[in-house]
């Protein structure tokens, strides 16, 4: 579990990944996940911070209505969660094209990509939530991933490096 701080930019964050990767049908879904989270929050409470995050309710392609919240950057459509295997065959897309090296060590991986790009990239790492990961720092074309591993640092870097090569793969083969 995460620790999250009692503040509102904090709750209201959570509720955006919360919204972003999981299927919320009710507000009464989403404060029992926040409560999973150690946050507890008011109805009253919760039903402010949907409408200052612009959430509204979406059909979700496997039916009924779920809570979405806008993309990020320009797109501001509504969408409902990303499915773990998309997100994860985005980063897979994104590390052939964007990945220049990776070099691990410790529990630190550091990234490069080409100039521009590193906040992108490590968007969609975060967006992909790997276990292995803590979290990312990202510049203009460098990424630094931390992992819970406090070894594992070549081990993640050599599985970026993998998800560019096998993207690639896929890419020939096709």
């Amino acid at each position: 579990m995460s620790v999250i701080p009692a503040t509102k930019a904090a709750r209201q964050q959570r509720i955006i990944e919360l919204l972003g990767t999981e299927v919320i049908r009710s507000q009464t879904d989403l404060a029992d996940r926040l409560a999973d989270d150690g946050v507890q929050v008011a109805a009253s409470t919760l039903s402010r911070d949907l409408v200052e995050l612009d959430a509204v309710r979406v059909r979700h392609p496997s039916g009924g209505l779920v809570y979405a919240v806008p993309a990020e950057g320009g797109d501001m459509t509504p969408r409902p969660a990303v499915e773990p295997v998309s997100a994860q065959a985005r980063l897979a897309r994104l590390c052939h094209e964007l990945l220049v090296s990776a070099q691990g060590t410790a529990n630190l991986v550091v990234l490069r990509t080409p100039p521009g790009a590193a906040q992108f990239f490590a968007s969609a790492i975060d967006h992909a939530a790997l276990p292995a990961l803590l979290g990312t720092i990202a510049g203009d074309d460098t990424v630094l991933v931390i992992c819970h591993d406090p070894d594992g640092g070549n081990t993640v870097a050599e599985q970026f490096r993998a998800l560019a090569t096998q993207e690639n793969q896929t890419k020939e083969t096709s």
